[in-house]
């Protein structure tokens, strides 16, 4: 594994991936390690437009319509990270499982056509750990509701959550890949330590 790897942070709503990343993210920022965060759907000035239009509430896309416009984000975001591929080491708040775990398992779009486009984007780019956030239901409809703004994917109901993590959960039996279930239900700092751990293993 390159010391330069490609991390990613998934998980549902309320699943505390946007803490840690973060919290990761100001680590090697003390450590002096260059490294580069971004999110999904946005990251990029372009991204982060498209970004806007799927996330805001008054949007009502159809299924296919929103995978296109996850991918469109994905595609804005393959230039910065291919220029920093192996040379820095990347930082993804969510990526190519969030779009199988929700469009897939979530609304039952085609896996066959997700994994063909996902690969076409992502051409030689590999993913070397993710960091899936887990959360039971309780914890998470609380945390929502402490947000100030919600937006679109914050207002399903539950069963689509459900559904969701439990397809992040099979592909994270995929042994081709590596992950860490992080169980978000524990302590916030025990998980910080967890995480902390299991990174400077690989940097």
């Amino acid at each position: 594994m390159s010391n330069k790897p490609l991390i990613v942070f998934e998980g549902v709503e309320g699943s505390g991936k946007s803490y840690h990343i973060k919290s990761v993210s100001n680590y090697l920022k003390k450590k002096k390690i260059g490294h580069i965060l971004i999110r999904e759907p946005g990251g990029t000035k372009n991204a982060e437009k498209i970004r806007n239009l799927i996330l805001n509430r008054k949007s009502n896309f159809n299924q296919n319509t929103d995978l296109f416009l996850y991918l469109a984000s994905r595609s804005e975001n393959i230039d910065i990270i291919q220029k920093n591929y192996r040379k820095k080491i990347i930082l993804i708040d969510r990526f190519i499982d969030s779009t199988t775990a929700y469009q897939h398992y979530g609304f039952g779009i085609d896996l066959k056509l997700i994994n063909l486009l996902n690969d076409y984007l992502l051409n030689n780019i590999k993913i070397d750990l993710t960091f899936l956030n887990i959360v039971n239901s309780k914890n998470m409809l609380l945390r929502i509701k402490k947000r100030k703004k919600l937006n679109r994917y914050d207002t399903f109901k539950f069963d689509f959550y459900r559904k969701v993590q439990r397809g992040f959960l099979k592909l994270s039996k995929n042994k081709k890949k590596k992950y860490i279930i992080i169980n978000s239900n524990l302590d916030q700092n025990y998980n910080k330590s967890i995480i902390t751990k299991n990174l400077d293993k690989i940097i």
